[in-house]
């Protein structure tokens, strides 16, 4: 009998489908994106604002931006584990990664609400 030991976090194959969740929510949003554009046309700045003032596309736009805030995560996390090997800069240098995309998600949020 052959004793394995398992080492590392084990994210495996959660985040191989998180991956390729978000990145499916970001090709589609485009494809909408892209086609409200397409038919509206937008050539000033109100008419810009009223496409994003529309529930549908802010929570649209939110839930792109909240994909691509996990995506970036899970790609910049594996960054980290791969190639900090100080255990003390890996943390920090996760939790400012952390810090940044919660930021980030909260001023996507009051752009688009406060339209």
């Amino acid at each position: 009998m052959i004793n394995r030991i398992v080492v590392g976090a084990g994210y495996g194959l959660k985040d191989w489908i998180a991956q390729r969740a978000t990145a499916l929510v970001m090709a589609i949003y485009t494809l909408i994106l892209l086609a409200t554009l397409g038919a509206l046309g937008p050539s000033s700045y109100e008419a810009w604002r009223s496409i994003f003032a529309n529930g549908f596309m802010q929570f649209m736009t939110f839930l792109f931006f909240i994909s691509l805030f996990w995506h970036v995560w899970i790609g910049v996390r594996d960054i980290w584990m791969d190639y900090v090997k100080p255990d003390g800069l890996r943390l920090v240098l996760m939790i400012a990664t952390i810090a940044a995309l919660v930021g980030y998600a909260g001023w996507a949020a009051k752009i688009l609400w406060r339209l």
